[in-house]
């Protein structure tokens, strides 16, 4: 048997096309214990994840934190489930969806998105695998991290090279490695904010909180922790906000060890307690609302503010399938895929089947049974 996996329904003169595989981090199958066990230890047994020795690392998961974490997260999960399934498996559904649909008006040559998890299901091994069966010879590897990090960019493109060397035919492959500050993101975000404060009212101070990491991280060269402030500067500058009516913090620490500063919880104590009644928040790095948004920041973080003396405090959602969202990432698909077939407004499906045809016959007439 061998060792490499092919297109099983390949013919000569099978019509090719573009794949797009978005990716986000995951989420478990269930709200359950044994579910939530499952895919946390997929996650946290990422090295990319945790840089800890892995003997010291696999003693600590094992021994502690997959005896005591899953169930009160699945409780966690619990709270913010639908029919749909989880937020971010729903969201990213949507997001799929949509994307699919814009990049079928853009582009003239077939283009098939898919959705993939890092960890869990629908999973990137799937996702590839359909996306070889749609007859994508052309792939793009977008994921939905807007600020690189190798515990999340880098991870998905691990993720992409392992399955991708058990391939025998290769596509052409590229990568989106980044979009912390591109135009149509930031005009997403800016247009979401004046959305809400057009219904709800804008204040005191606009709060931007990214997932944390690691100090560590930053001092061996991870660019994070600048694209995020990047990111914030872009959005600050995009909604005409002067230096003290806006900041950036990072949130979901993990451990003993120290983390990216200033920390979202410590901040909003802080702010209550020094006077500011009204805050306003908003997770520029998440493009999909998950159990971080809508139970740590939109409750627990509130919580918190409330605790510390804050009155008024008000969750944005994330950009989910907004549909300037789709636009900014239709915008990225076709940043990246420039000078590929199916982009050209030259394309012709005529000409393509006629070509198709072409090649079919002569195989044939070579000797091909397929």
């Amino acid at each position: 048997m061998s060792r490499y996996s092919h297109d099983e329904q390949f013919f000569h003169g099978k019509s090719e096309s573009l794949g797009v595989l978005l990716v986000n981090l995951g989420t478990p199958d269930e709200p359950t214990t044994s579910a939530v066990r499952r895919y946390l230890k997929e996650f946290l047994s990422d090295g990319r994840v945790i840089e800890i020795p892995k003997v010291i690392w696999w003693c600590i998961l094992n021994g502690i934190i997959l005896r005591r974490r899953p169930a009160a997260s699945a409780k966690l999960y619990a709270t913010v489930w639908s029919e749909d399934g989880s937020p971010l498996l729903a969201n990213g559904k949507k997001q799929q969806q949509a994307l699919q649909q814009e990049m079928s008006v853009r582009f003239k040559g077939p283009v098939h998105v898919k959705l993939a998890m890092r960890y869990g299901n629908p999973s990137i091994l799937n996702g590839l695998r359909e996306l070889r069966k749609e007859g994508a010879r052309r792939l793009l590897v977008l994921p939905l991290y807007p600020q690189y990090s190798a515990t999340t960019t880098a991870t998905t493109y691990d993720a992409v090279s392992k399955e991708m060397k058990r391939w025998r035919w290769l596509p052409e492959i590229r990568f989106v490695n980044q979009y912390h500050d591109n135009s149509a993101y930031i005009d997403a975000l800016a247009k979401s904010v004046r959305a809400h404060w057009a219904e709800h009212g804008r204040k005191e101070k606009l709060m931007m909180s990214f997932h944390g990491l690691p100090k560590r991280n930053l001092e061996l060269g991870d660019p994070y922790h600048c694209q995020c402030h990047k990111t914030g500067r872009l959005l600050a500058e995009k909604l005409g906000l002067k230096p003290e009516q806006w900041l950036v913090t990072f949130q979901s620490r993990f451990g003993r060890a120290e983390w990216l500063k200033p920390y979202t919880d410590k901040t909003l104590e802080k702010l209550a307690q020094e006077g500011v009644k009204s805050i306003d928040i908003v997770c520029p790095g998440f493009p999909a609302d998950c159990l971080e948004t809508l139970e740590e920041i939109a409750v627990e973080n509130r919580d918190v503010f409330i605790e510390a003396g804050g009155k008024d405090y008000t969750y944005i959602p994330a950009l989910n399938h907004d549909a300037d969202h789709i636009q900014a990432l239709a915008d990225i698909v076709q940043q990246h895929t420039q000078g590929w077939p199916e982009v050209s407004p030259d394309w012709s499906e005529s000409a393509i089947s006629a070509g198709n045809k072409k090649s079919q016959e002569l195989a044939k007439e070579k000797g091909a049974k397929l």
